[in-house]
């Protein structure tokens, strides 16, 4: 293994993002102080045992660059790696630099707005960066989604999970964010099958706006999963990864085709549901103005004969008869009944 840069007398920052720590020697947790003497127990046990067991997890959350870049002195990170976990805002990926791995998950949640409106959010985006070195596994976690307290726990209680070491941690976490994205995409499959039963109901809300919300969110969802695929199908091929802990990772990468090909089929559901809409809209729309065109030429019958008779001339048919009156009422009626009765038979009423 390459030697490792000492961490005897640097002065650790001080920080409000560390989450936190710990050393794992055998598959169990030991007590330190602080990440410096967690680091020097850690590879104290590793330079007197010819298969090296013991790793250091650090977890942080939004930490400023200090804080990040002493890690990067202790543990020999890549600063283009570093780079992008301080800054955030990247895209999943897998990257290799020497005997280290640097992963970027993005990680999604489920936000279930009461009274959602055209601006209100559906799935909240995140992101983890992940470094995987010989001994050691650094967390950065940007945004409020998936947090890692459960991952460690359940490492924690299980000496056999502890013992895979640090890609058994990056396999755990990967694990855990590819369960979210299949949640939120059943959740987003129950949500577009609402929005659907809604365009295709009697009395259709037309509410185009939810429909392209999801749209976009789906949007949202795929460029999260999708560009994560290649590479974590690629990542059992690489040397870094024991070949013990490769099928585990086959298994995260079959998790995550399933859940590309769920988010695939419900962005063209998602497609399908808006044309739907829009043509239905504009069905309900032509129904709406044969509905009115139909009425306005009943009501013109009346008004024509009305409009004729109030003209003073003195000569009209019938004008000085007793019967003229109720006559001229009869014909009216008579032909807004006939209309009416057409335009039912047409369907435009």
């Amino acid at each position: 293994m390459p030697e490792q840069p000492s961490v005897t007398d640097r002065c650790v920052p001080p920080s409000n993002s560390l989450l936190e720590f710990g050393a794992y020697i055998g598959g169990r947790k030991v007590d330190a102080d602080g990440i410096a003497e967690a680091v020097r127990l850690v590879r104290a046990h590793n330079e007197g045992n010819a298969t090296p067991d013991a790793y250091v997890w650090v977890g942080l959350y939004e930490p400023a660059a200090p804080e990040v870049e002493w890690l990067a002195e202790v543990f020999g990170l890549h600063p283009l790696a570093v780079e992008d976990a301080i800054k955030a805002h990247q895209r999943p990926k897998v990257e290799r630099y020497g005997d280290s791995l640097f992963v970027v998950l993005k990680t999604v949640a489920f936000i279930d707005n009461q009274t959602p409106t055209a601006a209100s959010e559906i799935i909240a985006i995140g992101e983890i960066m992940v470094f995987v070195g010989p001994d050691f596994v650094v967390t950065v976690r940007h945004g409020r989604q998936c947090p890692l307290a459960d991952v460690r726990e359940r490492l924690e209680d299980d000496d056999k999970l502890l013992g895979r070491g640090p890609t058994g941690v990056l396999h755990a976490i990967a694990d855990y964010v590819v369960d979210k994205y299949l949640y939120v995409a059943d959740l987003m499959q129950d949500e577009l099958e609402d929005v659907e039963a809604a365009v295709f109901a009697e009395v259709s809300s037309r509410d185009i706006n939810r429909i392209y919300q999801l749209k976009r969110e789906m949007l949202e969802l795929k460029r999260a999963v999708g560009p994560l695929q290649t590479p974590f199908n690629a990542l059992p091929q690489r040397r870094m990864i024991p070949s013990e802990m490769r099928e585990y990772f086959r298994d995260v990468g079959d998790h995550l085709s399933r859940v590309c090909e769920q988010v695939q089929a419900s962005n063209e559901l998602s497609d399908s549901i808006l044309q739907a809409a829009l043509a239905r809209s504009n069905a309900l729309a032509n129904e709406d103005m044969r509905k009115i065109s139909a009425w306005v030429a009943i009501i013109s019958v009346p008004t024509m004969i009305a409009g004729v008779y109030g003209m003073n001339f003195e000569h009209m048919p019938e004008i000085k008869t007793a019967w003229g009156y109720p006559a001229v009422i009869g014909v009216m009626v008579v032909a807004c009944t006939l209309l009416h009765r057409a335009f039912r038979r047409n369907g435009w009423l």
